[in-house]
């Protein structure tokens, strides 16, 4: 359509210029030293048009010939770019597909174009670790950071999480120490690296952190503290001041939760503090009832045992299947000399689990007795229950009854 346009605009144009030069009958008189040319004015008006136009055409053709190479080498330039966008693409669709050689192959030459030279480091560093060849994802590790600008973080957090995998923990916490931002991914990160340093007060930091911004599930959240807790107090259960100092900073809430409460005692009883002992079992099972945390409340030698036996028998109401809770009776009653309950609570402790401790109290209670017969039925059939029970012994908190 344009060139209609065109074609018809000329042509009458043409036509206009053919009749304007029909009717014209003027002239152009040149006037040089000994010369006098005359020109029909039609000549002179077809020169000066053709004079404009061809040197229009020279300027152009000039300028196009002066700006070639910058146009090649803007060509040249534009045609790397996507060759290198393109290796690029491939190397993300082969990283995700798994074809981690491909995807590094791949990566190295959107290296070599500049494409992304920082972030492509990155995933041929990323799979260069899955193809386990360390020396070249540290070599790509070290080319990220000295081409990262904007990537500088993307390739802390890669540098800490490949290092994670190897369980270089330290490394690892020292490299996210670099880290401008510490935002809820870099602090995953640095939780199973302090995890894995057992670091546990700084896992306890980060965990509540995290749960507070629903990053962990509570679920999660909940284990992760209480092994820290628990691994704390393991490590100060050798000096009463600081195992007592730690013990008084933490939350009520989690004081209460057995397993806390189990280590917490433990911890009390090897250093003799019975009593502390003592209140950290009667309080946690108040709030949660465990059998294996029962099973030590007899060896908590405070002054008022029938104290404890009355503890013990309010206990027996709510839980009166309880072999654990019927043989720490047994033992506490053993120890006030209340022979009678006592071997009344160990028979039937035995009666819903036989265990070696049941079988040696009522040993013990024979020979105070005088049950000489009794005495060594009891040990014969504790130290085959000893023998069986260790087979069994599979570490952490035992689960026998003892």
């Amino acid at each position: 359509m344009r060139a209609l346009f065109w074609s018809l605009a000329l042509f009458s144009l043409a036509v206009g210029l053919a009749l304007a030069a029909h009717f014209n009958t003027g002239y152009a008189l040149l006037v040089l030293p000994k010369h006098r040319v005359e020109l029909s004015l039609n000549f002179v008006v077809l020169v000066v048009i053709s004079a404009v136009i061809l040197g229009y055409w020279l300027v152009k053709i000039s300028v196009t010939m002066f700006s070639l190479s910058s146009r090649v080498r803007e060509y040249r330039l534009r045609r790397r770019s996507e060759k290198g966008r393109g290796a690029m693409l491939e190397s993300l669709n082969a990283y995700f597909e798994g074809r981690f050689a491909k995807a590094e192959k791949a990566a190295a030459r959107a290296i070599l174009l500049g494409e992304s030279p920082s972030l492509n480091a990155i995933v041929a560093a990323r799979c260069a670790h899955q193809l386990r060849d360390f020396a070249k994802r540290d070599s790509y590790l070290s080319v990220a950071e000295t081409l990262a600008i904007h990537d500088f973080d993307a390739k802390l957090i890669t540098e800490a999480e490949l290092l994670l995998a190897q369980r270089r923990h330290q490394e690892a916490i020292a490299v996210l120490g670099r880290l401008s931002h510490k935002h809820t991914s870099a602090q995953v990160l640095e939780l199973k690296a302090q995890q894995q340093a057992m670091n546990w007060e700084q896992v306890l930091v980060l965990a509540e952190q995290l749960a507070k911004r629903d990053v962990l599930p509570a679920i999660e959240a909940e284990r992760i503290v209480r092994l820290a807790h628990i691994e704390s107090l393991k490590r100060k259960a050798y000096d009463v001041h600081s195992l007592r100092e730690y013990w008084e900073k933490i939350p009520a809430a989690h004081k209460r939760d057995s397993d806390i409460a189990f280590f917490a005692a433990e911890g009390f009883l090897a250093l003799n503090e019975n009593s502390t002992a003592s209140t950290i079992i009667e309080q946690s099972l108040e709030e949660q009832w465990d059998s294996e945390l029962v099973g030590m409340y007899d060896r908590c030698l405070v002054e008022d045992t029938l104290k404890q036996i009355e503890y013990g028998e309010k206990w027996l109401k709510l839980h009166p299947s309880d072999a654990m809770l019927l043989l720490v009776l047994g033992k506490l009653c053993l120890r006030q000399q209340l022979w009678g309950k006592a071997e009344s609570y160990l028979d039937a402790s035995l009666s819903i689990e036989a265990s070696h401790s049941a079988h040696l109290a009522l040993a013990d209670l024979c020979a105070k007795l005088g049950k000489g017969d009794r005495v060594k039925l009891h040990q014969e059939k504790s130290l085959e229950l000893t023998l069986k029970q260790l087979n069994a012994i599979s570490g952490g908190r035992h689960k026998l009854i003892v």
